[in-house]
């Protein structure tokens, strides 16, 4: 009886143990982080959306960053002027959108280390006859709202009527196809990814800027910012970060930023 009554018990207790340690491992699989990070899906290749599904060197970035760190993402969309807002407010948590690392943003949010070196370039028709930056003086230039495309254009004296902003990149495109503007100034490597689909265009002159994009994060989320950097050091030693390259510019590493570079090294004025 003695014998019986200890095996109930032993059973009971191992039976206890499994149900705990069923509960430890749901809790802990409950507590895994989610971070909300919105993203303008109009900016190829960095971000794009095609039936419903957001891809792009930015978003399989940031999956990867997330996923070295044991968290998860949630993407939210929404237009590229609407991110900083979006962050003040708490409504998401960080942000890729080749979002430019700039001292007036950096005043609202936070930024992760740098993970792209861009600039900004002049992309015209095949037939056109400006050559570059100079020659622009005169004709409508297209880019799109809230960039630092606007910034570069207004500090250099071009007056309102003749920066045609628009809410999306591909309408700065059409405009140029259409007539509606006589170029495109916007950051190279989305230029490059548009001339290399449509053969009638051109980029002409140097790269106007130096800059680097960065992931934005929510200054309500400090503790996100080091996460965020030490998911990005890991990806980078993996291999991962450049694999992204190959995938999405055909391995052209021009952009690629293999030591670290902190927001404050970097920022643009503006």
């Amino acid at each position: 009886m003695k014998n019986k009554s200890l095996i109930v018990l032993a059973t009971s207790l191992a039976f206890g143990l499994a149900l705990s340690s069923g509960a430890t491992s749901v809790a802990f699989a409950q507590s895994a982080t989610n971070i909300v990070v919105g993203a303008d899906t109009t900016f190829p290749p960095f971000e794009t959306e095609t039936n419903g599904e957001v891809t792009g060197f930015d978003i399989d970035m940031i999956k990867a960053i997330a996923k070295a760190e044991g968290m998860t993402v949630t993407l939210k969309t929404l237009p590229f002027n609407g991110i900083i807002p979006s962050l003040q407010a708490g409504s998401i948590d960080a942000a890729v959108a080749g979002i430019t690392i700039k001292t007036s943003r950096m005043q609202n949010v936070e930024f992760s280390d740098a993970y792209y070196k861009s600039g900004l370039s002049v992309l015209v028709k095949q037939d056109s006859e400006i050559k570059g930056f100079d020659d622009l003086k005169g004709h409508v230039v297209a880019t799109k709202k809230a960039t630092s495309s606007v910034d570069y254009l207004t500090g250099h004296g071009f007056a309102p009527d003749y920066i045609k902003q628009f809410q999306s990149i591909d309408a700065a495109y059409q405009a140029l196809e259409t007539g509606g503007a006589d170029a495109v100034i916007f950051d190279n490597p989305v230029n490059v990814n548009f001339m290399t689909a449509h053969k009638d265009t051109k980029t002409v002159g140097p790269l106007l800027t130096g800059e680097y994009y960065g992931i934005a994060i929510s200054k309500q989320k400090p503790e996100l910012v080091e996460k965020i950097n030490d998911g990005l050091a890991k990806i980078k030693q993996s291999g991962e970060y450049q694999k992204l390259f190959q995938t999405y510019f055909g391995g052209d590493t021009s952009g690629v930023v293999n030591d670290v570079q902190k927001p404050s090294a970097v920022a643009i004025s503006g």
